[in-house]
């Protein structure tokens, strides 16, 4: 999924390079994503976030920031947090 396809009001998985962001998509300016109540996960070079996304899918998630812009060229990958395994 782009973020451009992201429905406005659902929790996503957005994931850089070196952060994960979970939270509530609310709009794009074509340039930037904002998101609301985020959990904001820095990923280590030899860290594996699908632990983290899984973690956070399946007990929920602490936030970290009400609002958070992220740059669209950045993004690496996006899922819908309900579709992420609980396992």
């Amino acid at each position: 999924m782009q973020i451009h396809q992201a429905q406005h009001g659902i929790n996503l998985v957005v994931e850089t390079d070196d952060t994960v962001y979970i939270g509530r998509f609310d709009q794009t300016n074509g340039f930037q994503a904002l998101l609301h109540d985020c959990a904001i996960h820095p990923v280590a070079s030899d860290e594996d976030p699908e632990t983290f996304v899984r973690t956070c899918a399946r007990y929920g998630f602490a936030v970290d920031r009400r609002d958070v812009m992220v740059d669209v060229g950045a993004i690496r990958r996006v899922r819908v947090l309900g579709d992420v395994p609980k396992e």
